[in-house]
This record gives C-alpha cells, structure tokens and sequence, in this order.
C-alpha cells in the first residue's frame, strides 16, 4: 500500500512538522512517504507530482491557510483515479467534521485532533483490516451516506513519541527552510479566539529527546529552530533549563524562536538572559491581542499588562532578543478607539516587529460558537476573517488594514527607523495617527496595487509629508537620507532625492576632507583613504542637524552639516560620519 502524506505550505521556507511526527510514528509498520508543497504552486503540479508515487492512500494536513487549495487538488485526484483514499487530518478539519464530511464527498476519512495513534490504526485498518473502524477512535468517515464520528481517543504518551527529525530526505533543507519543534502540547489558557484554548493541561515531552533532536538538528545545519509550544515559559523551572541548554550548546548561526508569555516572566529569567545569552541566539513572540481589560475578559484572557510591559523593556534593554508582539484587531467590545489606544500602548513599547492581524473566526471556538452575542460578520471560508461586529463597522476594520500595510513596510521592515521615530513623537498626536493618515494616503494613490523599490519607498513616504504635514521638512528630508544611506551595503547609484549636491560644491568638500581628514573625527583620519576610494565608496550629502550630537545624545539640534557615507567593499558595512559645515567654513578662513 502506497501512503503519502501531505501539506501546502504557505511559503517554501516553512516545514509542516505534523506530517513528520506520523510518518515518525507508523513506521516501521508502514512504510510512507512525505512531500510538500507551498499554496502558490499550480494544483495541477501538486498532483502531477503526488501520481509519481503511485498512491493507495494520501492524507493532507489541513489548516485555514490551505484547505481551499488543498479541496482542490482532491478533486482532481478523484477525478483522475477515484480509488485512492484520501485522509484529511490537522485543525481547519477536527471541527463542524460533519459539515466537512457532506461537503468534501471526495473525502474518505477524517482524523480528529491529535492523529498518531488513529492515523497508524487507519492505516493498518486500510492495509490489514486488522481493526474495525467502529474500534479506532477519533476518526470520522461515512457509512451508507450516514456520517459517523467516532469518540476522540485518549492523549498520546509524549514521553514515548519517536522523533521526527532524522528523515534523510529533510536534511540537505535544514539551513534553508524554518525546523518547527515542540516541546509540550496543550495551553493553560483559555482565550476564547484560539483554538488551544480547547485542549486542557499542559504535556511534556521527554527533554533528554527533546535536547538530543536540537543537537541532531543544528549538528546537520538547522539555522532558524521555532518552538511551537503555546507558552514556552509556563514552567519557569523548564524554560530555564532549556534556555540553559541552548546557550550552553548551540552552534553560530542558529536562531531559536519561542512564544511567551510575557506577563509571567520573572525578572531574574530575563536578567539571566541579558547576562548570558549571546545577542541574536533567541527570537520571542508575544501575544499582546489587545490592552483592553474588558475586551480580555469578554475572551476569557488574563493578562497583566503593566507586567508584560515590565518584560518587554527588560528585554529591549537588555539588547541580546528581538520581539515580536502581536496585535488582533476585531475582538469583542473593542471598537476603532479602543483598538486605537491598544496599538499606542503597544507601540509605545517600540518591538522590533509588531505585527497587526485581524480576528479570525476559527472553527471550534468559543468566540465562533457565541458570535451572535456581539454580532460577528464573517467570511464563509478560511480564514474566517471578520467584516463587522456590533462595535466596529467594516469601514472602520478597512481603515485599520490601512495601517497594517503601511506598518510592515515602514516599521517592521526597519527601513526608516530614525523617521518614524521622529514623525510618531514630533510630527504627529500618536503613532497610530502617523500610520493611519499615511495608509489613507497610500491607499489613495493606489499604490497598495503595485510592486515597490526602495527608492519608491522613500519617496512615496515623502510625496505623503509635503501634501498633509505642516512640519520641519529639512529636518524630516535630513532623517530620510540618514536612514536610506545607513541601510544600503554599497554606494547607491542614485539616491531616491533630488537636491543633490552641486558637482562643483562636492568636489570642494571632497578636497578639504583630503587636505585635512581630522575634520570627520579620528575613526575616519584612521581609515586613510584616498582620492578614488572617496569618489568610489562614499556620498557626501548636506544635512540640517548635528549628526554627532543626535547619535549620541538622541536629540535633534539643528545646524547643517556635512554627512559623509562610507561604504566599505571588504566587509560590506556601512560608516557615516560628519562635521558641522561652520567648522569647515572656520578652517577655511
């Protein structure tokens, strides 16, 4: 019997580690083979390839991002051999499984929740008719046109689970694509929007497994390790011991990422980290969701957010973690002010990377099966997106992915740090204003349509501040070109400005910084370049505050000077360095 299991990614970069812990676990008794796939690839390349297997049975892990793709691709299976068997299993299908099973008539099997177990006693069903399928829980099928869902089976022995990482096939992918592992399943919350929320108690896996599946995976070049552990600290004793073991062990290079939760984190686990762990080693997600004490409760979400503030400074001090903090938009009693509030709150915490979703209606949950107190409007089909409730109207959710696409582009993206920065605490009454009316104007233009260079970036950015903001414009303009220069690994053959130097000025300062290089500080006398390097890795711009004092005190004073942007062709940095133009005007004289 020919088994392949299956998923579509949402992007090449990603693994699906479901699939893996089947196939770990039914064999050696059947033998499967595992491919991937991402959801923007062709259905009909999908099923070219799945035929080059000769398949009796495939089973497809299914989740709101790929169940529409993946429904096609079964029809043009059953269309073009209807004997093979087809088992869905993962969340998007443990839940409404008789609404799944009248709706996917191409469908034979459902495999509820956790699927190891079932899905080997399926398979030997399949292959041996060994068990009955009256006998094999969590398994839903039809009989005589009747659907019949089987009870769902106790939880697995995690202790006992085989690992699913020593596949041949995985491991010239290892540095190229994200490894997912788990060491625990289960949530101790109960958030009402989430799925987790629905499995009770936490369970371990065996931790000496666990450390000998990272060693193996960094050992065969995993780079980027993400633990998909609902809350990765909730036993503060574990997490310290792993983080212990990670600093201990890793190898350079590698990247673990977790998902915490912040509020319970104790300062000492933090100072620990700061002291010790080596920057870049550790990535945390943080759940934020919102900051509205009502709306939690509504959720059933506890969370203390001076806490979790405490926490997410301890750790941006401490220099060594980035974060990501999340954000949904849509939760109950939350209206457009309210979420207004919470993204400033977040904001103020200033993430790396603060991430702006919208609620999704997911089967299962408890949000989804009370949606009429609060009036949900949703879509269909995944990924269940909400269009309105009782206190948000769909202009005004429209109104917020405004900002979300202007955020990723101009905050997470980290193109124009030092802009926003200014914009959100000089220019504008929030963060939130800045994002919001710039989103307005992007969307106004249409440039949400069209692909974009950085160039663009800037100078759409631009385009948006000399039409709505009355504001020091030289200031923003001198803030823009910092940010551009510092973000570029070789000299730019055209800045995205237009008041360019005048060749016959530059030539001038050019030749006062070869009479007398001390003018840009000891560092840049050190570097001893010459005429051509000067010309060939650096640009030299006017810009209207003192560099040196904002770098270094963070303040703007304003006074033009000279920046001068070195880029270095042996380690691809770049260097800014700058002088007050009245201190070139004194030597002059």
């Amino acid at each position: 019997m020919n088994t392949v299991l299956t998923t579509l990614n949402a992007k090449y970069i990603h693994t699906n580690l479901a699939i893996r812990c089947l196939r770990a676990y039914v064999e050696p008794e059947h033998q499967v083979h595992m491919v991937e796939y991402t959801i923007k690839d062709p259905s009909i390349n999908i099923v070219t390839d799945l035929f080059k297997y000769k398949p009796d049975v495939i089973g497809f892990s299914c989740y709101i991002w790929n169940i529409e793709e993946t429904i096609k691709v079964i029809g043009m299976i059953k269309k073009i051999n209807p004997e093979v068997t087809i088992i869905l299993g993962g969340p998007e299908v443990s839940y409404d499984i008789t609404y799944w099973l009248e709706r996917l008539q191409d469908v034979d099997y459902i495999v509820i929740g956790e699927g190891e177990e079932t899905f080997k006693q399926l398979l030997t069903h399949l292959k041996t008719g060994e068990f009955s399928l009256t006998d094999i829980h969590g398994v839903a099928y039809r009989k005589e046109q009747k659907v019949i869902v089987n009870p769902q089976r106790n939880k697995l022995n995690l202790q006992e689970s085989p690992s699913p990482f020593k596949f041949e096939e995985d491991l010239p992918h290892l540095s190229k694509r994200v490894t997912y592992i788990e060491t625990s399943r289960g949530c101790p919350f109960s958030c009402q929007f989430c799925l987790s929320s629905i499995e009770v108690g936490v369970r371990y896996f065996n931790k000496d497994k666990v450390k000998e599946d990272i060693r193996f995976l960094m050992q065969n070049g995993a780079k980027t390790i993400k633990f998909v552990d609902r809350t990765f600290n909730i036993s503060r004793s574990y997490a310290m011991e792993m983080f212990q073991f990670l600093i201990d062990e890793h190898l350079p290079g590698t990247v673990f990422q977790f998902e915490i939760t912040a509020d319970i984190m104790r300062p000492e686990v933090i100072q620990f980290l700061n002291e010790n762990a080596p920057a870049g080693l550790f990535r945390f997600e943080i759940g934020v969701q919102s900051t509205n004490d009502a709306t939690n409760e509504l959720v059933m979400r506890k969370q203390n957010f001076q806490k979790l503030t405490r926490t997410v400074t301890m750790v941006k001090e401490g220099g060594k973690i980035d974060q990501h903090l999340d954000l949904i938009a849509g939760l109950p009693d939350e209206n457009y002010d309210s979420f207004k509030k919470t993204f400033n709150d977040v904001f103020e915490l200033r993430p790396e990377e603060l991430q702006l979703g919208f609620l999704k209606m997911l089967r299962g949950t408890g949000l989804r099966i009370r949606a009429e107190q609060h009036d949900y409007v949703y879509m269909d089909h995944s990924p269940y997106e909400i269009l309105k409730n009782n206190v948000l109207s769909f202009e005004e959710i429209s109104q917020i992915k405004q900002v979300e696409d202007v955020l990723e582009k101009y905050w997470n993206d980290h193109r124009m740090d030092y802009t926003v920065e200014y914009l959100v605490t000089s220019v504008f009454p929030t963060p939130f204003d800045f994002f919001q009316e710039f989103g307005m104007y992007w969307d106004e233009m249409g440039w949400g349509r069209i692909g974009h260079q950085l160039e663009d970036l800037f100078q759409r950015l631009w385009s948006f501040l000399l039409n709505r903001v009355d504001a020091n414009t030289s200031i923003i303009h001198s803030l823009m070109k910092l940010d551009y220069l510092r973000g570029q690994k070789y000299k730019p053959r055209k800045p995205w400005w237009d008041d360019l130097l005048e060749k016959e000025d530059r030539g001038d300062y050019y030749r006062q910084l070869i009479a007398l290089p001390s003018l840009l500080g000891k560092n840049f006398e050190e570097l001893q370049l010459t005429e051509k390097d000067l010309y060939k890795h650096t640009v030299l711009e006017v810009i209207h505050f003192d560099l040196n004092y904002y770098l270094q005190l963070g303040e703007l004073k304003e006074e033009p000077s000279l920046l001068l942007a070195y880029f270095n062709p042996k380690d691809q940095n770049t260097y800014l360095y700058s002088v007050a133009l009245r201190k070139i005007a004194e030597v002059n004289v």
